[in-house]
């Protein structure tokens, strides 16, 4: 469920017209809506919280899927805490009020000054994901006299996930150590007196919309985590990701968090261990639009019937990356006989098109439409490309709305480069 609802013939958000929106901030702009934020987190909460086997997890929701300040801090005030892969992000979770202890640092390739800073900070973990990272964390909490938090990262080689680019479970991807590579290094980690072992993490991939692959996730890691204790090793923490997809209007719903966390219980419910959740998109991505304005329609005799409109492929990539379907809606239908349209942006590339032979009602030069399901990975991901200026950000919270990230100005933009003294 999200709140974005079509009344009295206009697109609204929340008590808001999108039009309004529109008028007064320009297109293309990201809409969130406060209260399908807080929704779809109640509602993952809700769900593990149904299963007192669970204990009370902490829900460290993934900055990457959507970074604004205002969106952290919408999750924080309901006890949100953090899954990061930067520093950036670790800065972004704690200015909106999202305290240290309960943010998680993941990330295949962290810098020693970000692995320095995350141990200053106090964060509830890092989640080392190689051997080579393990060492680079022991040297640098040696260098301070300080302890780390770890979690060792496992690639428990599970193909989950809704893209070849976003599933990070198997055994070629980049992320994590193998379940063979594990107990060997959770040992030394364990035994190293600058390391504090806090337990094991997992995260097979994005948009995930069966329950069989992070089942079989689960299983396994479950069996680590035993075979760990085997050894005579202490696991306090059990860190199982994200992931859980969401309904992109052309294919069938993924699980809802129900059947998620009913899955967890079974598989791993009584192994007395502290659980983190790392869901993002399933927060994030119906609680957001992206606004476009239709710049004309060219209906060629012999091609495709275009409608070009002012967002671009800088704007939101996930078609251009991922071949991501989004629903396309009119924020102000007309009559008429829907057509067959390629639906195209301004940027000087043939993937910069959102869909190919879309069925849309008609369109005219001026009208708006919304691009639904956007709320994750869209603004996060947007650019420069074409020395196109920074799409903004707006956040409704019932009759109100504010501008959460400015759109720059060309001087912004062209301020931001010094000229070499040679020219």
């Amino acid at each position: 469920m999200n709140h974005f609802e079509l009344r009295d013939r206009q697109l609204w958000c929340e008590q808001v017209p999108l039009a309004r929106i529109a008028a007064a901030v320009g297109t293309p702009v990201y809409v969130y809506s406060t209260a399908t934020l807080q929704r779809h987190y109640r509602v993952f909460r809700d769900a593990l919280h149904a299963h007192p086997a669970l204990g009370a997890p902490l829900i460290a929701y993934a900055v990457k899927a959507n970074s604004n300040v205002s969106v952290l801090a919408t999750l924080a005030r309901l006890g949100a805490g953090a899954d990061t892969v930067s520093e950036g992000e670790i800065r972004r979770a704690m200015a909106a009020g999202i305290p240290a202890h309960r943010i998680v640092f993941s990330g295949v390739g962290k810098s020693a000054r970000e692995i320095a800073f995350a141990i200053e900070t106090g964060v509830a973990q890092i989640n080392v994901e190689s051997e080579p990272e393990l060492r680079l964390v022991a040297d640098i909490a040696v260098g301070r006299g300080v302890e780390a938090p770890v979690a060792l990262r496992i690639n428990p080689d599970v193909q989950g996930g809704g893209h070849a680019k976003i599933s990070t479970g198997r055994s070629q991807s980049k992320f994590g150590v193998s379940i063979a590579q594990a107990r060997p290094l959770y040992a030394w980690a364990s035994a190293h007196e600058h390391l504090r072992v806090v337990g094991v993490a997992c995260h097979i991939g994005s948009q995930i919309v069966s329950l069989s692959p992070l089942e079989e996730a689960f299983g396994r890691m479950r069996a680590l985590v035993e075979a760990l204790r085997g050894d005579g090793l202490p696991v306090g923490r059990l860190d199982l990701g994200g992931g859980l997809g969401v309904p992109y209007f052309n294919q069938p719903d993924p699980p809802d968090p129900a059947a998620f966390a009913a899955v967890a219980a079974r598989a791993i419910g009584d192994l007395d261990v502290e659980l983190i959740f790392e869901p993002g998109r399933v927060i994030a991505a119906n609680a957001g639009v992206l606004l476009a304005s239709v710049i004309h329609i060219n209906p060629r005799p012999d091609g495709p019937r275009f409608v070009v409109i002012d967002a671009a492929m800088n704007d939101l990539i996930r078609p251009a990356m991922y071949e991501a379907f989004h629903d396309i809606r009119p924020v102000a239908p007309r009559s008429g006989q829907a057509l067959d349209c390629d639906v195209v942006g301004p940027v000087c590339e043939s993937a910069d098109t959102f869909a190919h032979g879309r069925r849309l009602p008609p369109l005219e030069a001026g009208d708006l439409v919304a691009f639904m399901t956007a709320g994750a990975y869209g603004a996060v991901m947007a650019g420069e490309y074409n020395s196109r200026l920074l799409v903004p950000e707006v956040l409704v919270d019932g009759e109100a709305f504010a501008v959460v990230r400015a759109r720059p100005t060309f001087d912004d933009m062209l301020g931001r480069e010094t000229p070499a003294p040679w020219l």
